[in-house]
């Protein structure tokens, strides 16, 4: 046995479980009078904002919630949707935030699935959030969120359930940091979602990665583009706490109140999908403001062309291309600026910037495998491979599905399903998504689960969907139809029809109609039609 192996025990004075918890309490004990979160009219300081949250764990744990108990939410970046992310791990409790975008079956399935005990729903979202409780038919407590005027379905309100909590109710640190914390549900590639467990050590350590690489400070002033529900905020819930910096909730992300933002608060910071970087360059005229501080932008997602490299720019604003998933926590690699990047011409400048990068600081690897040898491909920007990662930033695996979980985590590593090269500085580059997924202003949409509303109409024989380039989504659906014989139905038809069936995000935005191409096997080649839409999308262009 070896001298370091007895006697040397972890205690509570030389172990401490690591979660974001911790921020939240040094935030309140160093910057309490410091502003934490501005919403309009409504601002609080760093100690009302752990009062807030102290408070709502106190009427949680009064309303039953306890230890693995899953606490939904759904409701967009005000400031209620920060303080879930404090206020329900403190008992222990998961916090799920659901994607505000989608319809109400989708809603009943992840209420289920999560066997949610409370629900914190904003009136906004009301009528879908009905529909998935009518649909799901088991009862739980639900609280309106009435940061507008809107409809209440819920037995009490937000303000009034916090009022009954202690405002001095502890903050108490994980058992054990592996403990869950979070649980986020993305479509990936198949119709239902697959709800991705994370964990308290993950959630500490990417807040820091992207507190770090985002160079966030006691001074920073952080725009809530991002909606929260995404990864929870890709960790910026926690990441800007951390620091002490300041949060600037947004309801509505639009270009008006963004500029707004940015020139009244001393915006310095926001993450948002390219869509967003769109949206600020064609604002209405009457939006931009000026504004003297350095604005960053971290994007993800499509890679951003030079043009809207160069507009960005010129309108004062410094862009900084990440690449992540649900199961990392949002960012897992960061395009890291490089000696000479200042010096590229534009083209240069915006094909680096094109790259997903390397792995923050707190990823222990990402890199692109061999799939028959599960070592890295050559750094030679030619040779294809998987991206992967093994990190503490990786999730625990998905719920109730131990399947997907061990064919995600095969081999030691976490398979993105994202097909990339290695430079030869050993930067990553996506060049394919080997599961079809479609990214449409920030969200996923699976393929497959359109693919399956298509095949339920009546009239459609065969149908294959794939990514279409969009100059203001990134991406959007293309759907290629093959009709029954005798079959008759329009574009509009189908639209409608999918829109019945499907989250409005979720429907194609261009279809054709004739035969699919396939192999000798029958197989739907979507490399062909994916190669259809890009030339269509070019010649729309032009």
């Amino acid at each position: 046995m070896s001298i370091y192996e007895t006697g040397l025990d972890r205690n509570p004075a030389n172990y401490v479980p690591l979660s974001p918890l911790s921020f939240l309490k040094r935030a309140a004990y160093i910057y309490g009078n410091r502003t934490a979160i501005i919403h309009g009219r409504r601002q609080y300081t760093y100690s009302q904002f752990d009062e807030r949250c102290r408070r709502l764990a106190s009427a949680l744990a009064r309303a039953g919630v306890g230890k693995g108990d899953t606490v939904a939410i759904m409701a967009p970046n005000i400031p209620e949707m920060i303080e879930a992310h404090y206020g329900v791990p403190m008992l222990g409790a998961v916090l799920c935030s659901i994607n505000t975008r989608l319809d109400g079956s989708a809603v009943a399935f992840i209420l289920r699935h999560s066997e949610t005990k409370v629900l914190l729903t904003d009136t906004e979202h009301a009528r879908v959030m009905r529909q998935g409780l009518d649909e799901l038919g088991s009862k739980i407590l639900v609280i309106d969120i009435a940061d507008i005027e809107g409809e209440r379905i819920g037995e009490t309100d937000y303000e009034s359930f916090i009022a009954q909590g202690d405002p001095s109710h502890p903050i108490r640190l994980p058992d054990d940091e592996w403990h869950a914390i979070g649980l986020n549900y993305t479509s990936g590639t198949t119709g239902d979602p697959k709800g991705v467990v994370v964990h308290h050590r993950g959630a500490y350590l990417n807040a820091a990665a992207n507190a770090l690489s985002f160079q966030l400070t006691p001074q920073s002033v952080y725009l809530w583009t991002l909606p929260m529900f995404h990864c929870n905020g890709w960790t910026y819930s926690w990441a800007v706490t951390m620091v002490g910096g300041t949060h600037v909730c947004l309801r509505r992300v639009e270009a008006g109140p963004i500029y707004a933002a940015i020139a009244d608060c001393g915006v310095t910071h926001l993450c948002a999908a390219p869509v967003v970087l769109g949206m600020l360059i064609h604002a209405p005229e009457e939006a931009p403001r000026s504004f003297r501080q350095k604005v960053q932008i971290a994007t993800g997602g499509a890679a951003p062309p030079s043009t809207v490299i160069a507009e960005t720019a010129r309108l004062g604003f410094q862009i900084t291309h990440l690449y992540g998933l649900t199961e990392t926590y949002g960012p897992a690699t960061i395009c890291l600026w490089q000696p000479g990047l200042d010096e590229m011409t534009l083209e240069q400048k915006a094909a680096f910037m094109a790259r997903q990068g390397v792995g923050h600081v707190m990823a222990e690897e990402a890199t692109s495998l061999d799939p028959d040898t599960m070592e890295p491909v050559p750094a030679n920007a030619s040779k294809i491979g998987e991206l992967a990662i093994r990190s503490n930033t990786v999730m625990m695996g998905y719920l109730k599905n131990p399947e997907a979980t061990r064919a995600a985590f095969e081999g030691g590593y976490f398979h993105t399903g994202d097909l990339a090269v290695r430079h030869p500085d050993n930067y990553l580059e996506i060049k394919d998504r080997a599961k079809d997924v479609i990214i449409s202003g920030g969200e996923n949409i699976s393929s497959l689960e359109v693919e399956e509303t298509l095949y339920k109409h009546p009239a459609v024989m065969e149908a294959a969907v794939v990514a279409r380039p969009d100059v203001k989504w990134g991406e959007t659906p293309q759907a290629f139809i093959t009709l029954k014989p005798g079959a008759e139905v329009t574009a509009a038809e189908i639209t409608a029809w999918c829109r019945q069936h499907l989250a409005s995000f979720k429907c194609p935005r261009h279809i054709s109609f004739g035969p699919l191409p396939k192999t000798s096997t029958g197989k739907i080649q979507k490399f062909e039609l994916r190669e259809v839409a890009r030339a269509e999308a070019r010649v729309v262009a032009s």
